[in-house]
């Protein structure tokens, strides 16, 4: 026959409750102790860009048919296709890339998002 050790356990009438086993029979009683509540959530558990989303809406806003919001963003290769051939879109891709940032939907040149209006 197996016993459980000895330690406080809640009683099964009362779950407010706990009693001392000693191992044979049980002794004192207690109010049952509250677990301690969880600790809040990390505000983001994943990592986000060190890049301002301010400074690449407005670099977006006044120098986006250039190519500057991509630069700075670190995406070279899309600035430099959206310098030499953004033109050709008659202003739709700088619009797009201007509405892309606002949103909070543009990535930096490692692939984190760009969220935090400062940086």
């Amino acid at each position: 026959m197996t016993t459980a050790p000895p330690g406080w356990y809640t009683d099964p009438r009362d779950p407010s409750t706990e009693h001392w086993w000693d191992g044979t029979t049980y002794t004192h009683a207690r109010p049952r102790m509250m677990q301690p509540p969880a600790p809040y959530p990390a505000a983001r558990a994943y990592p986000v860009s060190p890049k301002s989303r301010l400074v690449a809406t407005l670099l977006s806003f006044f120098l986006g048919g250039l190519g500057v919001d991509r630069f700075y963003l670190g995406n070279i290769g899309m600035g430099v296709a959206k310098l030499l051939v953004g033109w050709i879109t008659f202003g739709i891709w700088p619009l797009v890339d201007f509405i892309v940032v606002v949103a909070g939907a543009a990535h930096d040149g490692d692939g984190l998002p760009v969220l935090d209006w400062q940086a």
